[in-house]
């Protein structure tokens, strides 16, 4: 596809030069637009942004907005009162996609983008010099103004020059699907500029206090496994608490213990008496509480940083984002005065994705059934058909860890581990899940099988993971489900978002949102509404089931994973500050 085969009669390449500190919306600064085949540039700075009340250029469904991570822009149309575009074509997300998998040297920036087409670039120190000048805010002088401008229109420019090369593998389907990723740049726009609600009081309290309670907090939280040597956690010690709780544990090719966070993590859900440790490792190893991005209105608000991983998903900072630290800490999220928030999620996701694209007939009525891991348990002849959850819990779970391990690739050993079964169990039950979902099988080797031949794998809406030799099967079994869940979430944000729904953060397979206190089970119900009609797009009619966890004010978000930790840290912080900040979930 070249420019003039886009189906628009207009081709607007724009960029904004903002200010925003940590935790705000951002301030623009400037603007600058050129129509891509006339070349017409408009340039605007300062009380000119404000002074207009919409684009000064046309944005309706016969124009296409282009931008390099249009977010950002999409986030100062908001701040400046102006409609957004109907149509986005996210050069960011279109270069991300062509080279997912790939080595790319100068990384995905603008300049890193321009640089891997071998197209000129404004060198990196001036960018820096001009960005940091941005950041600054006004007032500026007049060789100030029209530096910034100069900037401005050099990244337009360079949009411009990259476009052509983004194109030029497209056809006409390729662009519709685009598009779709454009579209949920301003979703992601909306979301960021709403952020999560915080208790800055108790933030406060956890910064103020922090550095002097950790150790009270370690020897709290270890009084009851008597793991730590001071600050340090003892891996020998662990063997020793594992071994005496009778808790398999995975380890790894050299037969030392696994003790990474998605181990833990994994290991934590297994075994709730593990959660503790790994709230407290995670804690000590990621937590940054200076670095939690909130603004003066109590909102957490950071980069979502959308189609960052290898799989679509958005990638936000660990340290910046409510819900990226330890879980505990997520129990600083708590709606405003006459508010309520509502977690939204998906059930078993990943579990109807894998039904509904292998078309295994066993698995989708698993699914359809209400509970797959009692139906998987019923099909593999591990419990009766007239099983119930209460009756056969135990065949149940055994089951769901099967399910769970398939998911995550995990293979008879450390399903073994998990289970505190042999790995012969563990072998027979996966044998009863290749059995019983035969056509799952047969599709998840063909994944295989195509990426091989191919070099690459798709989701369903056209994002791509170019395939090298590092790549494992694990990897590559489990990419459908992971990535084609990242196009179901991207959907159903766009779909809130355009209702008119206060998405405050996608979270993996679920959204946070807010309304009115008294208005939130209808919104929760018209979000659940969506996210089925997402699933339907994605998964060709399936409609994937939600739950909803509703907290009004002036009650707090809270994670069962982390309730001891968060219950053991305002415990002691009581002590030490005398705070008063209630600890109660």
């Amino acid at each position: 596809m070249q420019i003039s085969d886009l189906p628009f009669q207009e081709v607007w390449a724009e960029d904004f030069e903002f200010s925003a500190p940590p935790g705000e919306k951002p301030t623009p600064v400037c603007y600058v637009a050129r129509e891509v085949r006339s070349g017409r540039v408009v340039r605007l700075i300062g009380d000119e942004l404000t002074r207009v009340k919409a684009a000064p250029h046309r944005t309706d469904a016969d124009v296409l907005a282009i931008a390099y991570y249009g977010s950002a822009e999409g986030a100062c149309y908001v701040v400046l009162g102006w409609p957004l575009p109907v149509h986005v074509l996210d050069l960011f997300a279109e270069f991300r996609c062509r080279t997912n998998g790939c080595p790319v040297p100068n990384g995905n920036s603008l300049l890193g983008a321009l640089t891997f087409f071998g197209l000129p670039a404004i060198e990196i120190a001036a960018k820096d010099e001009f960005r940091a000048l941005a950041l600054r805010g006004g007032p500026y002088t007049l060789g100030e103004s029209e530096a910034l401008l100069a900037y401005c229109q050099s990244d337009v420019d360079g949009v411009v020059r990259l476009l052509p090369h983004v194109l030029q593998d497209m056809d006409v389907a390729d662009l519709g699907r685009a598009l779709l990723r454009g579209r949920y740049m301003q979703a992601a726009a909306r979301i960021e500029l709403t952020g999560v609600p915080v208790d800055v009081t108790g933030l406060g309290a956890l910064r103020e206090n922090w550095t002097q309670v950790q150790e009270e907090v370690i020897r709290a939280v270890d009084a009851q496994y008597h793991i730590f040597e001071g600050r340090t956690f003892s891996s020998s010690r662990w063997r020793g608490w594992l071994a005496a709780n009778g808790v398999p544990w995975p380890t790894t090719p050299a037969g030392q213990l696994a003790l990474d966070d998605d181990t833990f993590r994994e290991m934590a859900r297994a075994f709730p008496s593990v959660a503790p440790i790994h709230e407290l490792r995670a804690t000590l190893s990621k937590l940054r509480l200076n670095a939690l991005e909130v603004g003066r209105d109590g909102r957490n608000r950071c980069l979502l940083s959308a189609f960052r991983a290898r799989t679509g998903r958005n990638q936000p900072s660990n340290s910046k984002f409510i819900f990226g630290p330890a879980v505990w800490i997520r129990g600083l999220i708590r709606p405003e005065a006459g508010t309520a928030i509502a977690y939204v999620d998906w059930c078993q996701q990943e579990f109807g994705i894998a039904a509904a694209l292998s078309q295994d007939a066993a698995m989708l009525k698993a699914y359809r059934s209400g509970d797959p891991y009692l139906a998987l348990a019923q099909q593999a002849g591990l419990a009766p058909a007239t099983a119930t959850r209460t009756t056969h819990a135990r065949e149940r779970e055994l089951a769901k860890a099967c399910a769970l391990a398939v998911q995550y690739g995990m293979g008879e050993r450390s399903l073994g581990q998990r289970l505190g079964q042999s790995t012969a169990h563990a072998r027979e039950l996966l044998a009863r899940h290749r059995y019983t979902y035969r056509q799952f099988w047969r599709w998840s080797d063909a994944v295989i099988d195509f990426a091989a031949l191919n070099g690459f794998l798709h989701t369903v809406f056209g994002w791509r993971l170019r395939v090298a030799d590092a790549f494992n099967d694990r990897s590559l079994r489990n990419f459908p489900m992971q990535a084609n869940g990242a196009e179901m979430l991207r959907l159903a944000c766009s779909f809130m978002t355009e209702a008119g729904i206060r998405v405050c953060a996608p979270v993996h397979d679920a959204v946070l949102i807010e309304a009115p206190s008294n208005e939130i089970e209808v919104v929760a119900g018209l979000a659940q509404k969506e996210m089925a009609r997402a699933s339907a797009c994605v998964l060709d009619g399936l409609e994937l089931r939600s739950e909803v966890k509703i907290v009004r004010y002036p009650d707090r978000y809270g994670d069962e994973r982390g309730r001891v930790m968060w219950e053991t840290v305002w415990n002691v912080l009581a002590r030490a500050s005398r705070c008063g900040v209630a600890a109660k979930v």
